[in-house]
């Protein structure tokens, strides 16, 4: 096969949870230990960190794989979904897998033995990863977990490090309706004698992660009770940190949720360096300064132009959107322009009672089967008192809001992953 017959096998002769939801979760490992096998367990060949969380996972594994790189490491770097380019999702020291690499290893795949159970794409990648750093020998893979924790494929993994951001609703109907219960299988990460940072608790998940902590054996660090950040302030789309270990930092990320994620990669970094690890002041101060050019990160309160000014963001969820309504409700506009759809799968009232009612709206669908349809969220907002047009495509939303937008005016693009990929794949081209 050529890469364009590899990446249609992938996408479309395995069944894909970003595009398709409930058919495509397959939950537990059995799969996709057998898969390992046929490629020699390649996981065990390189050192490993374990990134889970409701949200802020992506952010957190980008700044720990640049504060490696930047301590001259050779890292790589294991996250999903990609926004632009299956690719993404596989980097070695920032650049993206080859096209080569990936035919080859579905080529294997196909040709090998396998009997099992009709392997996931999300199954298939995550070893297509670990085989492709296993080749590329390299110190240490910052993984990031797909869904859940206990049951996601990259759960077959023994990390140095697990780490968990926080916790929020978010796929409830896979791991759970409360809080508690989502903690549980988050928590299915930690592991005996590998030490685990928890980001942010509630009243309800602490003694969730404690406990099995404790059932292990083995050391819980609350980031959120060892707070490394003094105070932070925004400053020309940069977040400034000043922090006890490291003085100020200046963080690539300017999103308000970002002060959460500097703290917890800080917690981090510190048992990274009782372990042996080398991370020099320099690196630390590096990595978080150029965590975008150094990893290839897209899509966390991205500035992509000026007058107006346009942002776009992926949080998808209470947790994420709460941050994003107060950032917006602190920005200066004339008006405030919001390009946004979700997935179908999504309970998007909550979301829509956090959003700005002044806003000019453009509601949309990405160009997936998952997407929620536009005017199934107009109605769905118009319930919540929010008004607005209704677009087929993400493309004809935002050059509709670009279009009717006064040079002093601010474009928000979100709602969704897909919603942001379709944004970027606009201004793209």
């Amino acid at each position: 096969m050529n890469y364009s017959e590899t990446i249609d096998f992938l996408f479309n002769k395995t069944l894909i949870f970003q595009h398709v939801g409930a058919a495509a979760y397959k939950p537990g490992l059995e799969t996709t230990k057998a898969i390992s096998a046929i490629f020699g367990n390649p996981e065990r060949n390189f050192k490993k960190i374990h990134v889970g969380g409701t949200n802020g996972k992506g952010s957190t594994s980008h700044l720990l794989a640049s504060i490696l790189q930047k301590s001259g490491y050779k890292v790589g770097l294991y996250t999903s979904p990609h926004l632009l380019d299956f690719r993404e999702r596989i980097r070695v020291n920032g650049e993206m897998i080859d096209k080569e690499s990936v035919i080859s290893f579905v080529d294997r795949f196909l040709k090998s033995d396998y009997k099992g159970r009709s392997a996931s794409f999300f199954e298939l990648t995550t070893i297509m990863a670990f085989d492709y750093f296993s080749q590329q020998k390299v110190d240490y893979a910052i993984i990031e977990v797909g869904l859940g924790g206990r049951l996601d494929s990259t759960n077959i993994i023994t990390p140095e490090l697990s780490i968990i951001t926080n916790i929020s609703f978010d796929h409830t109907q896979f791991l759970g309706n409360t809080l508690a219960a989502i903690a549980g299988e988050k928590a299915g990460i930690i592991k005996k004698n590998v030490p685990v940072v928890i980001g942010e608790y509630l009243e309800e998940t602490k003694p969730i992660f404690a406990g099995k902590a404790q059932i292990v054996g083995t050391q819980i660090t609350f980031a959120q009770d060892n707070n490394k950040i003094i105070s932070s302030t925004n400053h020309n789309y940069r977040l400034v940190l000043q922090t006890s270990d490291y003085g100020e930092i200046v963080d690539e990320l300017c999103g308000y949720c970002q002060v959460h994620n500097a703290n917890t990669v800080l917690n981090a970094v510190e048992i990274l360096k009782g372990q042996g690890v080398n991370l020099t002041e320099k690196a630390v101060k590096e990595g978080f300064a150029t965590v975008c050019e150094t990893t290839g990160l897209m899509g966390r309160w991205m500035k992509v132009n000026d007058k107006p000014t346009t942002i776009c963001d992926t949080g998808h969820n209470t947790g994420g959107i709460q941050y994003i309504a107060k950032q917006l409700s602190e920005e200066k506009y004339n008006t405030l322009r919001i390009v946004m759809g979700f997935v179908s799968d999504k309970d998007v009232n909550h979301i829509l009672e956090m959003l700005p009612h002044h806003a000019v709206y453009y509601f949309t669908q990405a160009s997936v089967e998952r997407a929620m349809d536009v005017n199934t969220l107009v109605e769905k907002a118009k319930a919540k008192g929010i008004t607005g047009k209704a677009f087929l495509t993400v493309a004809e939303a935002y050059r509709t809001a670009q279009k009717e937008s006064a040079p002093d005016d601010f474009i928000y693009i979100g709602g969704s992953t897909f919603i942001v990929a379709d944004f970027l794949s606009e201004i793209n081209e």
